[in-house]
């Protein structure tokens, strides 16, 4: 197993990640009845998307001997205005910190975030919006 999830009640739940005894509650969103204090599970959805992005886009960069420490990711999730409920588009903006890089590298480094697990993961009706920002 990979989690053990409990409900705590009112639209609460407390998640366990097994092997590290990490804990995450979830809230559901204020436009779904909940408090909105906490994660709802469809933000922690489109965050995995930005979280795995960047993992992958680092193991690659470590490969290739390139420091990314510093980048960072926003990630803006878009609902479904119509039933049924669900994320149909997710933003992700990437700043990347590495210096002198070069245009075959960051394509390298695009890509190897575009193809991330969790991206070849969601349904292909959810539009994935990724853009790159690189110094100058």
């Amino acid at each position: 197993m990979t989690a053990s999830i409990i409900y705590n009640g009112a639209l609460r739940c407390t998640s366990v990640h097994l092997q590290s005894g990490t804990q995450i509650e979830t809230d559901a969103p204020t436009d779904n009845r909940g408090k909105g204090e906490r994660f709802s599970p469809t933000d922690l959805t489109a965050t995995s998307l930005g979280l795995c992005l960047i993992t992958t886009v680092g193991i690659k960069a470590m490969d290739m001997g390139i420091s990314i420490e510093g980048s960072e990711v926003d990630v803006t999730k878009h609902m479904s205005k119509e039933p049924p409920r669900r994320i149909v588009q997710i933003d992700v903006q990437v700043r990347l910190k590495a210096e002198n890089v070069s245009e075959k590298d960051k394509q390298i480094l695009e890509n190897t975030g575009n193809t991330c697990p969790v991206a070849r993961s969601l349904h292909p009706e959810i539009t994935q919006n990724i853009t790159y920002q690189w110094p100058d």
